[in-house]
């Protein structure tokens, strides 16, 4: 979609030319792979101003990557970065009437992405969507596994209507890929400030709460998935379980722990299908380590301070 074409689907989605868009994305020791992206969002259907917000990278050579790519830098403090306050920080400077989130480490499917992306907005029920994120070739099969089960082929639209069959998972929004209108994100709040993870899930929330929709996009694709360790897993499901105890009000909605049996019965079967059995012992090791993170998580301000002390300190990052 370009020129002429690409004026015609402004017009016909009721969006002014300029710019429509705006993509933001968060830096820090971002390496090579941030110029891999920056080539991929150079050649997307839809025009966009693109804005970095670096925490302070000691990697040089991203200034000169995002300069090459013409995009608008910004810096802040590394000691203050915060998930939802960096991000609100940078949707300031944003001028497009859509503003799209998106993380260093995602590389877009093709060039029709961020089209496909924003195309649900369209509906004046929906104020944002997110995209389907597909596992790097090289991401282990527990992780593989994880985006298949996240994030299903089938689009859906969560609202209101939901909360009795989904529960807290009405809520679940992503923005490693995600859209969101830059009026109602602004009537909203926009994220959180004062929360380890989980303010693109808190921003859903308010939005389903208030009677706006989110629309999952499974047309919108990027590869996005991680390698983490035992210790890496048990640290970000403690930090999930602070953000929804400090945020406590959400776990109304939660209807139990049917949901991680489901999904650890659905990996057992996944890899004895694959033949890959070496990978069952782990899984049950990593479920263990994120709900005894989780779990503390939920509780770290009724725990002994011994125990407090050693699961929150830095050394256990």
């Amino acid at each position: 979609m370009e020129g002429i074409e690409a004026g015609l689907f402004f017009r016909e989605h009721n969006y002014s030319q300029q710019p429509l868009v705006s993509v933001i994305i968060p830096t820090y020791n971002a390496g090579a792979h941030i110029a891999d992206l920056l080539s991929s969002l150079k050649d997307q259907t839809i025009p966009h101003e693109l804005i970095i917000i670096d925490s302070s990278s000691t990697d040089m050579m991203i200034r000169k990557t995002v300069e090459r790519y013409g995009a608008k830098m910004l810096v802040v403090d590394k000691g203050r970065f915060n998930h939802g306050k960096t991000r609100n920080v940078a949707f300031r400077q944003a001028k497009g009437e859509i503003v799209v989130f998106l993380t260093q480490d995602v590389l877009p499917l093709d060039r029709y992405c961020i089209e496909n992306l924003i195309k649900p907005l369209n509906d004046p029920t929906i104020v944002a969507s997110y995209a389907r994120q597909l596992p790097y070739e090289d991401a282990p099969s527990p992780e593989k596994f994880a985006r298949l089960f996240n994030y299903p082929d089938e689009p859906m639209v969560k609202g209101l209507q939901d909360l009795s069959e989904l529960g807290i998972k009405t809520f679940f929004f992503s923005n490693v890929c995600s859209a969101i209108k830059m009026k109602e994100f602004k009537e909203l709040g926009e994220f959180p400030e004062n929360i380890l993870m989980f303010e693109d899930m808190v921003f859903a929330a308010k939005a389903i709460l208030q009677g706006h929709k989110i629309a999952y996009t499974p047309e919108a694709k990027v590869f996005h998935s991680h390698n983490f360790s035992l210790k890496q897993q048990f640290r970000r499901y403690l930090e999930a379980g602070i953000s929804l105890h400090n945020n406590d009000w959400l776990l109304r909605y939660a209807t139990g722990n049917s949901e991680g049996a489901r999904f650890l019965k659905g990996e057992v079967l996944y890899l004895a299908k694959k033949g890959q059995f070496h990978w069952i012992p782990y899984i049950f090791a990593e479920s263990f380590a994120k709900y005894t993170g989780y779990w503390l998580g939920l509780h770290y301000d009724s725990l002994p301070g011994w125990i407090g002390k050693n699961v929150f300190s830095d050394d256990n990052a």
